[in-house]
């Protein structure tokens, strides 16, 4: 099964010691192509490098987290813009708008995510959305720009199946990461997997967070056994798998080519 992770932090301090080390494991267990998330321009350009370093198997995105919104500026917009030049720089984002912990105020998110989306629409590259608790408003910023969106990602989703309805109805992908094993604090979520098409989907890891439940203990990181790993994106689709009753191949090779379509690999 070859594989393709979406979203990972790579650039996080948790990973600061052994990339190498994490990237040729997740090779190892087919993961084929991985994307670092740029949730900064400071992160964005660090993840650019660390991309350049292995071609065609490593990308980046380029954006500006809702936490992070309070340090958006005029120039920062541009320092994406640039950014989004390089051809391993294959989507905008992540952006978007979390009102669930408001580590930026409201008003800044919304100016922040609006500039990001207009940039997406400008030079026609992916969006790579975040949204958490503020479904009314994250829809009501990006309805002026419906009609020149470029395709959208949803990443992480973990919402509800009205939420998840009115996400594809907007023509938006879904991505999906290690939440769909927790069948306690997520079990809403077998019925959005159930409903949401195969060619909507993609899968994620968000490494090195939202580690998967069926992760044997064996594979973990000795020393760091709570961090989630790209290698371990098998047991994303394993879970998806078991909840819609199909193959694991099956959503395997649908998320492959729904990314590769998505980002024009």
């Amino acid at each position: 099964m070859k594989l393709i992770d979406i979203g990972i932090n790579l650039t996080n301090r948790q990973f600061s010691d052994d990339i190498e080390e994490v990237i040729g494991y997740a090779l190892k267990q087919e993961v084929d192509k991985m994307i670092f998330t740029g949730t900064s321009v400071h992160n964005s350009k660090a993840s650019l490098l660390i991309a350049k370093k292995y071609p065609g198997t490593l990308y980046a995105t380029a954006g500006i987290h809702p936490h992070e919104a309070k340090g958006w500026n005029a120039a920062a917009t541009k320092a994406l813009q640039q950014l989004l030049e390089h051809k391993e720089v294959v989507a905008v984002g992540e952006c978007g708008l979390d009102f669930d912990r408001d580590f930026s105020p409201r008003n800044i998110q919304e100016q922040c995510f609006a500039a990001q989306v207009q940039l997406a629409c400008e030079v026609q590259k992916p969006l790579f959305l975040h949204e958490r608790a503020a479904f009314g408003k994250f829809n009501e910023v990006i309805a002026p720009y419906r009609d020149l969106l470029p395709p959208a990602v949803v990443h992480c989703f973990t919402g509800t199946l009205q939420e998840a309805r009115q996400y594809l109805d907007n023509g938006f992908y879904l991505g999906f990461t290690g939440a769909v094993s927790d069948t306690r604090r997520f079990a809403h979520l077998e019925s959005v997997l159930k409903y949401v098409p195969l060619d909507r989907m993609m899968i994620e890891t968000d490494a090195p967070f939202m580690l998967s439940k069926n992760v044997p203990s064996s594979e973990l990181f000795p020393e760091k056994p709570r961090r989630n790993e790209p290698g371990f994106l098998k047991y994303v689709v394993r879970s998806i798998a078991a909840q819609k009753g199909i193959r694991p191949e099956q959503v395997a090779e649908a998320s492959t080519q729904n990314a590769k379509a998505f980002f024009g690999f």
